[in-house]
């Protein structure tokens, strides 16, 4: 009987941290509302566990209109209001407005004519970054890439997106492969090449 290899980190105990890492971390993605979901759920992870925003995901879902940046963007104060008394979310003041900021921000990016998925893939010239991690000590948790993008977004009026938080998300939607060099999911770096 084989085993499946996962990264070290991946909690074998919880089922969505599984599923998140054998479908989703390192997978690269196009969808511009996934993409614009995890820009704010990697922002509200600052200070906590990815395990426990995952755990909140479909109620993060839920209460923000399934990621509709131009609902967001409308939250008044009565929306906010709401958020915070949600015990299913991360409940703090500045994580919410960041979600309404960066909706804003993002339909700013629209009207330029630009998507998030262009934006964001251009910074690689639409190719994955593949690390080598051979052990959890060569993990990062920045880099030079996610400097550059974690500055442009600020400029252009995104919040909760230091670069530490950028590099999550970039590993998250697989603009960076850093699966472990003994996953199972590494092989997909190699084939890239």
């Amino acid at each position: 009987m084989s085993t499946v290899v996962r990264c070290t980190w991946a909690n074998p105990a919880n089922p969505r941290y599984i599923a998140y890492h054998d479908g989703e971390w390192g997978v690269p993605c196009h969808d511009e509302r996934r993409l614009f979901e995890m820009l704010n759920l990697e922002g509200a992870q600052a200070g906590l566990s990815w395990e426990t925003i995952l755990n909140k995901r479909d109620t993060y879902r839920a209460a923000f209109d399934d990621w509709d940046p131009v609902k967001i963007a409308a939250y008044g104060p009565d929306k906010v209001a709401e958020l915070l008394a949600n015990p299913g979310i991360v409940r703090n003041r500045l994580k919410v407005a960041a979600a309404i900021t960066n909706a804003q921000a993002y339909l700013r990016l629209r009207e330029q004519g630009q998507t998030l998925d262009g934006y964001l893939w251009a910074w690689v010239d639409g190719k994955p970054v593949c690390n080598h991690i051979g052990t959890p000590a060569d993990r990062m948790a920045k880099t030079e890439l996610s400097d550059r993008v974690s500055k442009d977004l600020a400029k252009r009026g995104f919040k909760f997106v230091g670069s530490t938080i950028v590099y999550a998300y970039l590993q998250g939607i697989g603009i960076v492969n850093d699966h472990d060099a003994a996953c199972f999911r590494h092989a997909e770096c190699a084939s890239l090449g």
